[in-house]
């Protein structure tokens, strides 16, 4: 098995996994159902952390088919490009998901709205998520085609080129992604308060400062993607990057469970928690050390930075 072939086996998930996703949340928002509700939120954030590893499997498949005279270049760009608008949409109705489900753990009286930012969101990005499928499909099956792909207006090529060609552009992305790495500690934070250090401090009073780690990752995931876009192949030829890849998603399920789960949300000074969410908080811990760590390998295995 290649990436080529991991891209086809996964790349069905977030249209299948979403359409599901977004059909309970239009049942639970239209029948008031809260379990339902954040059943279908979590599914959303789950979908949201896939498209990670798909769409940057895509990209190395899109390089193992360079050199395919029986392949159209125009059309592969063109799913690249429809595929770029759908990932951003999609990790917007994440973050918006996300951001309902910490609303309902804080009993916040502003909910309603980012449920409808939630539900046009998600309307928007399924059918975003529909058209890269279907232009997907026409690769290899040109004959389901009925006119040539227009031009996208959130370009990948041009989008490399800036990244590249301006030397200031590689410096502030950096520079914004290490502040994005500080704010995304709050998380190791929150764990270790789990573990049972600062239990001066309560619980739901760290909770709170978790939006501030979704923007930090968010800031990461923003511009860890305009580098991958910039310099794919010293992400795609690098076995460090996809174990990063791993410990990213592995980690996500970890903040997911910070935010929903009811066993430490009680917890107040001086309390302790559970056998079991010191294992998870723990685990959490590890993960994002990892996601740190193998991050740090990418300038030394696969191609030279």
């Amino acid at each position: 098995m290649n990436l080529a072939h991991l891209h086809l086996l996964l790349n069905h998930f977030p249209t299948v996994g979403f359409a599901i996703g977004m059909g309970m949340f239009l049942v639970a928002f239209f029948g008031k159902s809260e379990d339902l509700q954040q059943s279908s939120l979590m599914i959303l954030v789950l979908i949201t952390l896939m498209t990670f590893p798909i769409y940057v499997t895509g990209s190395a498949a899109q390089r193992m088919l360079t050199d395919d005279s029986d392949v159209s270049g125009e059309l592969i760009t063109a799913h690249q490009d429809a595929a770029l608008l759908a990932f951003t949409f999609l990790q917007l109705t994440g973050f918006a998901a996300w951001f309902a489900l910490w609303q309902s753990s804080q009993a916040t009286k502003h909910r309603r709205w980012t449920l409808f930012a939630v539900l046009d969101l998600s309307i928007i990005t399924f059918v975003l998520m529909a058209r890269t499928g279907y232009m997907g499909g026409e690769i290899r099956h040109p004959e389901i085609g009925t006119e040539a792909a227009a031009g996208a207006w959130l370009n990948t090529a041009s989008i490399a080129s800036a990244v590249i060609e301006y030397r200031w552009a590689w410096a502030i992305l950096e520079t914004l992604h290490f502040i994005g790495l500080v704010m995304l500690f709050i998380v190791v934070v929150v764990n270790l308060r789990v573990l049972g250090i600062m239990k001066q401090v309560s619980f739901p009073a760290l909770h709170r400062l978790l939006p501030w780690a979704i923007i930090g990752f968010a800031i990461n995931s923003t511009t860890g993607m305009l580098f991958f876009i910039a310099a794919a192949d010293q992400y795609t030829l690098n076995p460090a990057f996809y174990w990063k890849m791993l410990f990213i998603l592995l980690a996500g399920v970890n903040v997911l469970y910070l935010t929903v789960s009811g066993e430490p949300a009680t917890m107040g000074a001086g309390d302790d928690a559970c056998l079991r969410a010191k294992v998870i908080a723990a685990s959490g811990i590890f993960l994002w050390f990892g996601v740190l760590f193998w991050g740090r390998l990418l300038p030394f295995l696969g191609l030279q930075f």
